[in-house]
């Protein structure tokens, strides 16, 4: 792509760079909620001034190499602390999984370019149903990394009310439509259009604090006792055979004084054993359990006959169903579904495995769960689980989500990503689920941030980073059912989409008339030239002023 690059818009890209350098802020630790609103006004301002939808992509495409490129810099972490990358390779890596993710907001402004020629004042709407549906395809493509996605800025903020009812994606489009809007206040064109795009953003931001009373969901008086357990085993050490028993040793020790008719968590892959090679270790923690009338539930790994390999979770002690007890092969157990690229599974493979030692990670080549799994069952209670990266994706929540969910859970291993913001973002997006479903959420980790969630999204108490310990408490179920979980993300996608393709029809259906119009001065010459008689002024005058409104209506204004 060819760009003539000015000064000017030289300026704009480091401007845009810089903002979105800024957004890393609005999310956790930080929590800075308005910034998010603050850089894309400024990118839809630059956007405006665009002479060229390529002008527009390049933008959004600096845009993103500052909100990617500091927002998660801690897989680099994982790259070069425990990949076994040289430096310059893992930063190679880091570079292009950045230039990668800038695509979206750089195909988002150049669509939005491209459809508002002639329609300026449509440009805030245009804006959000494109950036909306380009996270969308983020979400998905090569399997979907939907991270940094800017309406989990508001998990605290003051759009927080819309979850139950539209989601994260909708808090999204909120977002980009005020950011719009306000960008057309500069150099103010008044029109029906621009008040109408206006009034509806005032409306939208001023009702939030009012819709809390919209959740949809409520108490109903029941507290589950609850123990969250964190072993904070070190990553270089938790694979390692000589670590095993230890590390198996310090569960059963934390979580044994915590027992009594408690439902008890443990993070991923905290047996550090091979299912079928764990089973009379769990066949003591199932007795153990039942004999307290507790539950355990605990990440492990599992190694079928056939060769594949699921990263899950299985329930020992009492589940709450008459006569379920542990059995390797139980239904009762939930295989990860939506697996992460080089940590779970390596694209390429035979290839990429002999580049470099990141690419053979241990446990990195493992199947898939099925899409829709039953709720794991444990005290007679329903919890919905989902395997860390999971949790990211609500789409998946909400298709194995029913009536009787007692719990969203979630449990992970963030100890790749050391001391840096990774495992507060995941907090974060944990939380925004909890939000949406209006359920309370169970988060147990390997090294923090273990953390119990009200389905209101705030946190109910978690315990410290890189400090093993157990987390108890009680926490109030919920009845009812949210908006967003009855109907999820399609109605927006839908609205988005009818909206494009209406907006492209209209662009089309004026370019034809215009054309006709060209056209028609030349085939009157061509007939006056033929005719004896000159055309007379008042002839031309009346073709001079039928040719210039079409000539106005081929005239881009973005």
């Amino acid at each position: 792509m060819r760009l003539n690059i000015s000064a000017k818009t030289g300026l704009w890209s480091l401007l845009l760079c810089a903002a979105g350098l800024l957004n890393t802020f609005a999310f956790a630790p930080y929590h800075w909620h308005a910034l998010p609103l603050f850089t894309l006004t400024l990118l839809a301002l630059a956007l405006r001034q665009t002479e060229s939808p390529r002008q527009a992509a390049w933008f959004g495409w600096c845009y993103g190499i500052g909100w990617f490129g500091l927002g998660v810099s801690w897989v680099h972490v994982s790259i070069a602390t425990f990949g076994g990358m040289p430096l310059l390779a893992s930063l190679s890596i880091m570079a292009a999984l950045v230039a990668y993710l800038s695509l979206f907001p750089a195909l988002a402004a150049y669509s939005a370019a491209r459809l508002a020629k002639n329609r300026p004042h449509h440009w805030p709407l245009l804006l959000a149903v494109c950036w909306t549906l380009s996270e969308n395809l983020r979400s998905w493509l090569f399997t979907g990394f939907p991270w940094l996605s800017l309406g989990y800025s508001q998990t605290d903020g003051w759009l927080a009310s819309y979850a139950p009812l539209i989601g994260e994606t909708g808090i999204n489009f909120i977002l980009l439509l005020a950011a719009g809007s306000f960008a057309l206040l500069w150099r103010y064109q008044p029109s029906r259009a621009v008040h109408g795009q206006l009034a509806v953003t005032v409306m939208l931001l001023a009702l939030a604090p009012v819709l809390g009373h919209c959740k949809g969901w409520q108490t109903n008086g029941v507290q589950v006792p609850v123990a969250l357990v964190q072993g904070n085993i070190r990553q270089e050490l938790r694979w390692a055979p000589e670590q095993e028993l230890p590390t198996m040793k310090k569960y059963m020790q934390l979580t044994r004084p915590q027992l009594a008719e408690r439902l008890v968590i443990w993070p991923e892959a905290a047996i550090p054993q091979l299912e079928p090679e764990a089973q009379a270790y769990l066949f003591n923690l199932d007795m153990l359990a039942a004999e307290n009338k507790a539950a355990v539930i605990t990440g492990i790994l599992d190694w079928k006959r056939n060769g594949d390999a699921y990263n899950g979770m299985i329930v020992v002690g009492d589940t709450g169903m008459k006569g379920q007890i542990y059995h390797y092969e139980t239904r009762n157990r939930y295989q990860k579904h939506h697996l992460l690229p080089i940590g779970e599974f390596v694209p390429f493979e035979r290839f990429l495995r002999d580049v470099a030692p990141f690419f053979d990670l241990p446990n990195s080549s493992f199947a898939r769960g099925e899409w829709l799994q039953p709720n794991l069952q444990a005290k007679g209670y329903q919890l919905l689980a989902a395997l860390c990266f999971e949790i990211a994706f609500p789409r998946q929540i909400r298709a194995n989500f029913t009536d009787d969910t007692d719990f969203l859970l979630t449990v992970s291993n963030d100890a790749w990503f050391g001391d840096s913001h990774g495992p507060w973002q995941h907090l974060e997006i944990a939380r925004m689920r909890a939000l949406e479903f209006g359920r309370p959420l169970l988060r147990a980790t390997n090294t923090g941030v273990t953390a119990a969630i009200g389905a209101d999204g705030q946190v109910l108490a978690q315990l410290p980073q890189f400090q093993d310990g157990v987390l108890t408490l009680e926490v109030p179920l919920t009845q009812g059912r949210t908006l967003y979980s009855r109907l999820g993300d399609w109605p927006l996608y839908l609205f988005c989409l009818l909206t494009g393709v209406m907006l492209w029809w209209r662009q089309r259906q004026r370019k034809a008339p215009a054309t006709a119009a060209m056209s028609t001065p030349a085939h009157a010459n061509e007939t006056a030239s033929q005719t004896p008689a000159a055309a007379s002024p008042e002839h031309a005058a009346t073709a001079e002023t039928a040719e210039s409104p079409a000539k106005e209506r081929i005239e881009p204004h973005f």
